[in-house]
């Protein structure tokens, strides 16, 4: 059966450009195969600055390997057509450790819910559009009262990656990278937001 995802041999290396001659080895030689039939969990061990994140990152095509490939159902994301690209886009989602990374600071925090759901056209009306929302709101232990309508440095740190898990949650996809999802989440709340995510 041909994996979900998979990353074959994919080599990154930074650097060795026309002006800067360093060069440095993110990764190295590296497959892994997603099948994404059945709910699992695979873990990436390694210490800080072993290739972790550029490997999630490289999942999503961006950056592209150095060497190698990473193909979505058989085929380099490179090649994707658009009908592929947003298959691939809701198929898998990302959830990155830093949840800056995914906030306009001139947007309110209901920006990056809304957006999926217009994008993939998952509602057919404005009420199936927040009912989606605070469903996926409260999954991850929010209230929307609380949530929606405040910019991200209203929220605390673990709110603002509370609402990225919902977003991703919000696509129902097959695939989840998550980069340390939960090392801003309180102790108590780690174990019902992974078990959503898990299921």
């Amino acid at each position: 059966m041909t994996p979900l995802l998979e990353a074959r041999h994919v080599t990154k290396i930074y650097g060795g450009g026309l002006f800067d001659r360093t060069m440095t080895l993110a990764l190295d030689d590296f497959s892994m195969s997603i099948q994404g039939e059945t709910p699992t969990v695979t873990a990436i061990v390694g210490e800080s600055g072993s290739g972790k994140t550029t490997l999630a990152r490289m999942l999503l095509g961006k950056p592209k390997p150095t060497e190698g490939e990473v193909l979505y159902k058989g085929k380099d994301l490179r090649e994707l057509t658009k009908e592929e690209r947003l298959g691939f886009l809701r198929d898998v989602q990302v959830i990155f450790q830093d949840p800056f990374e995914v906030y306009n600071p001139f947007y309110r925090v209901d920006h990056v819910l809304t957006m999926p759901i217009d994008y993939m056209k998952l509602a057919s009306s404005n009420e199936e559009k927040w009912r989606l929302i605070e469903n996926s709101l409260e999954t991850v232990g929010l209230r929307t009262e609380e949530t929606l309508g405040r910019y991200p440095h209203q929220l605390s740190g673990g709110q603002r990656q509370r609402v990225m898990i919902a977003r991703a949650l919000i696509l129902k996809p097959r695939i989840i990278l998550a980069d340390e999802p939960v090392s801003m989440i309180d102790a108590s709340l780690r174990a019902t937001v992974l078990a959503a995510s898990n299921g």
